[in-house]
């Protein structure tokens, strides 16, 4: 596991007031849920469920995503992410992470498999635990206007601009548990 956290990072460039991001499926720096693997991995590549506080007002929208910044790639690994999610949302349950599966108007991108969907958690032997980042993001803009096929780093370049608020929660995948 890498040090590197990159949304404290964000927070130095642009502070933002933070949502309470919670889940019921895993407690907070804990193991993911099994079910939130890969099915490479004996999962079935479905999100855990999520639930946030109430958003700042002018809350127009939000956006979702997980990240693992522990692949070793140089660059991470985005899971799913998905925006134009509405402002009354205040949960989500485990799922698929498809645009069928979340409110309707919200977008779904490419992962690093180039599925529109999530993808669970399967960090390579030999890498150490990996860190899971599922941030949800209030922003002051109903709709992010993002080309189709747009990469979940554009999202995050994106949606860094017009958040009003954010909440992080993190999970660990340890490889030599699977």
């Amino acid at each position: 596991m890498f040090s590197y956290d990159p949304y404290a990072a964000l927070a130095e460039l642009r502070p933002v007031p933070t949502l309470e991001l919670t889940s019921p499926d895993f407690t907070a720096g804990g193991p993911l849920p099994s079910f939130a693997w890969s099915s490479d991995r004996a999962g079935e590549d479905r999100h855990p469920a999520l639930e946030w506080s109430d958003p700042p007002a002018g809350t127009l929208s939000f956006a979702i995503s997980c990240f693992d910044p522990d692949a070793p790639t140089g660059s991470g690994f985005w899971h799913w992410a998905a925006y134009n999610l509405p402002p009354d949302l205040r949960a989500l349950p485990a799922g698929d992470g498809t645009a069928k599966s979340l409110p309707e108007g919200s977008v779904v991108l490419p992962n690093e498999a180039r599925l529109e969907r999530y993808i669970g958690a399967a960090p390579p032997m030999g890498t150490g635990v990996h860190r899971y980042f599922y941030v949800i993001d209030a922003l002051d803009v109903d709709q992010l206007d993002l080309e189709i096929g747009s990469t979940p780093a554009v999202l995050g370049f994106n949606r860094h601009f017009h958040t009003l608020a954010r909440g992080v929660l993190i999970g660990t995948g340890d490889p030599s548990e699977r």
